[in-house]
């Protein structure tokens, strides 16, 4: 039979998933901005869908040219939103680990650390991916030249 731990144990041990605990608190608010942008970059494709299919000439071009950069970011969004969830499940097995360590005396020490190391690789991946993201979003917010510099023509006075 598995003696139990005592309760000064237990709260060690939870004392010690503390702080993996806040790093899931954190890559949850992480996906939580990633999902936001991923819906706003999916109502925009929505909106410049509709103006591809009525639009011609130049303003039919640029429409096209914006739709492959708002689909090529929800790719990229969707990766750090794989990445962050795959740092996450890590994180949960680091905490699960180190109370089955606590609960079976087993020393599981090397496998938390490599766990926990990975999570922060996954994390540091899902980073550099929404940074990617943010890029591809700042190169088609700009305003046109033919907008900043327009002039509406006076009309002529009868």
């Amino acid at each position: 039979m598995i003696p139990l731990p005592q309760v000064s144990q237990v709260a060690q041990t939870i004392q010690l998933a503390l702080a993996p605990v806040f790093l899931l608190a954190g890559i949850g608010a992480f996906l939580n901005v990633c999902v936001s942008r991923l819906s706003r970059i999916i109502d925009r494709a929505r909106d410049v869908e509709k103006w591809v299919l009525s639009t011609r000439g130049k303003e039919h071009d640029r429409m096209v040219g914006e739709i492959r950069v708002l689909d090529r970011r929800m790719s990229v969004v969707n990766s750090a939103i794989f990445f962050s969830v795959a740092s996450a499940c890590a994180v949960c097995l680091v905490v699960i680990l180190l109370f089955a360590g606590n609960l079976f005396n087993a020393h599981l020490g090397t496998p938390v650390a490599i766990l926990f190391s990975l999570a922060m690789v996954l994390q540091a991946a899902a980073f550099a991916t929404f940074i990617q993201e943010i890029r591809l979003a700042s190169r088609i917010i700009h305003i046109r030249n033919e907008v900043l510099y327009h002039q509406v023509e006076e009309e002529e006075a009868a």
